[in-house]
């Protein structure tokens, strides 16, 4: 069994199926909240492993694809990243990552629903015409 963790960006302990189904539901929020949109391309960049499988998963769950990071040209290919601050200063356009260890990031991941994202949620444009 595993101890309880924190936030993904401070620990190396493995989770349960759980975990991970709720670790990745809070960063598939803050992904959408921040205009990630089905069809987008999403780029994880130096993060640690754990990082990167519940990023890989939340980035899914948004209907996004994501883009493992190879070279420097696959992230600038991508509409929007995922790292870490390490990883961070490597790129100037701020806007278009979410980055796992800023404390603007961990508060507002601590304090997010772990729910399941809603329809409502993933296809607001959709919703609202309907």
């Amino acid at each position: 069994m595993c101890k309880p963790v924190e936030s993904p960006a401070t620990t190396t302990d493995e989770l349960t199926p759980i975990e991970l189904d709720r670790w990745s539901n809070r960063l598939a929020r803050m992904l959408v909240h921040r205009g990630v949109r089905p069809g987008d391309r999403v780029a994880i960049v130096h993060t640690p492993q754990l990082e990167s499988i519940v990023a890989r998963l939340a980035i899914t769950k948004t209907g996004a694809t994501p883009v493992p990071y190879t070279t420097e040209a696959t992230a600038s290919r991508a509409d929007f990243g995922v790292t870490t601050k390490a990883g961070m200063e490597n790129y100037t356009d701020a806007g278009r990552w979410l980055v796992l260890d800023d404390r603007s990031t961990l508060v507002q991941y601590l304090t997010g629903s772990d729910a399941p994202l809603t329809a409502a949620e993933l296809h607001p444009a959709l919703l609202a015409t309907a």
